[in-house]
């Protein structure tokens, strides 16, 4: 993916790191975002605050995320297709085991208050959350004071 980026924009600096050990000084950014990628992050904790760590006072976070549906019979039909749906794409795909960890991690995850009870945990202020599709995603974002 990088070396896609670095063909369309050359003449913009593309850096790979650990998101637990980010190549960055501390307070370097005035905004951080993360899209579908903090569930694959072994340590969320520590990834939240090490976002935190290289965001300026002032600054902001914007985390989107598999999430939880919140009206109940949406739930219990998206936890019936993560179960019974979403195994038989393993079929037609070159990364079989994938769909087996997608489905996992995405049942695996906290729901909206206690992801946004963890951002806070860390440091973030003033955490909120807006659920896109039903609560299949969330949106959540938090300053830094």
């Amino acid at each position: 993916m990088l070396t896609e980026g670095h063909h369309r924009y050359p003449d913009l600096r593309f850096v790979a790191g650990d998101a637990l050990a980010l190549p960055f000084a501390d307070d370097s950014f005035d905004a951080v975002t993360i899209s579908y990628g903090l569930r694959n992050v072994h340590d969320t904790r520590a990834g939240l605050a090490e976002l935190l760590r290289v965001t300026r006072p002032g600054g902001r976070i914007l985390v989107c995320e598999f999430s939880t549906p919140t009206w109940t019979p949406f739930r219990i039909a998206y936890r019936w297709y993560m179960h019974h749906v979403m195994p038989r794409f393993r079929v037609v795909s070159s990364n079989a085991p994938a769909y087996d960890y997608l489905v996992e991690s995405i049942l695996a995850w906290p729901d909206q208050r206690s992801l946004a009870e963890l951002m806070t945990e860390v440091g973030w202020r003033d955490v909120q959350w807006k659920n896109l599709t039903g609560g299949i995603v969330a949106m959540h974002r938090g300053w830094v004071k």
